[in-house]
């Protein structure tokens, strides 16, 4: 706070305001903090530019993504791409968040879903979609699934970030259905398992259950009723620069990770 006073001090003004609960940046402190991050973005790209010079990057990328596509798209590519560019160190964290990438000094993000924050650069990859699914031994029992109302008397899996309120369109309208959850897991992985044995009908999106939809060990259901595709993405915060080492990375991972998505049609 001693270092905040003195720049306060030499600026003339103030940049927070402080009570004993919280901070809040002032006008002139937004100000300053974006001048602050354009001026850092632009020495960060000078400091690397030296790696595009030697035709090879070098440094630290931070990368995070989510859980289930991290573990099967993106450790994989990092691993080649660490292999092929041996002057390059990646920390690659997977995590079911939506992490801060300014706040967290992260360089780089690959989302799922539309982006609030309109300050993120983003590339697309491709898309999916969530979809209801189930086992064929299940369904030998359970009968046909017409309907998302008929899901309120079966046995589902729920993945918990998704929750028990189910979300469909019906001709263009939105329409929630709850379910009861005979299983409520944490982990893709879990529900994805419990559902292929026959334990009940889950609803995860499509690319986390597309080897199982192809050789037949799941069957999907209620395709007319799916929601809208999902844009799977890199993004970035804006900035005028971008660092030799994040654009090596998009340019050589954008083109494999969208060749590696399933098509959710």
């Amino acid at each position: 706070m001693r270092a905040l006073a003195a720049l306060e001090r030499h600026l003339g003004v103030r940049l927070l305001n402080r009570n004993t609960r919280r901070l809040a940046l002032t006008d002139e402190g937004a100000e300053f903090l974006a001048w602050s991050r354009r001026i850092l973005a632009e020495f960060d790209a000078v400091e690397h530019g030296f790696d595009a010079r030697r035709h090879s990057p070098g440094g630290l990328l931070r990368l995070t993504a989510p859980v289930e596509f991290g573990r099967r798209h993106v450790a994989p590519l990092v691993n080649a791409f660490l292999a092929a560019h041996p002057a390059m160190r990646i920390e690659l964290t997977l995590a079911d968040r939506v992490a801060d990438l300014l706040d967290e000094g992260l360089d780089l993000a690959l989302r799922i879903g539309r982006l609030p924050d309109s300050s993120m650069v983003a590339v697309p990859l491709g898309r999916t979609r969530l979809v209801v699914c189930a086992s064929p031994a299940y369904l030998r029992e359970a009968g046909p699934v017409a309907h998302p109302s008929a899901l309120r008397g079966l046995a589902c899996i729920a993945f918990a970030p998704h929750g028990r309120h189910w979300h469909f369109q019906d001709r263009g309208a939105p329409l929630t259905q709850t379910v009861s959850a005979r299983l409520v897991a944490n982990q893709v992985r879990a529900a994805s398992l419990a559902c292929t044995q026959g334990l009940g009908i889950a609803r995860l999106l499509h690319y986390q259950v597309a080897d199982e939809l192809a050789d037949g060990r799941l069957l999907r259901l209620l395709p007319a009723f799916e929601p809208p595709d999902l844009p799977i993405q890199l993004v970035y915060p804006h900035a005028r620069l971008l660092s030799p080492r994040v654009r090596q990375f998009i340019d050589w991972a954008a083109p494999r990770l969208a060749a590696a998505i399933p098509d959710p049609s």
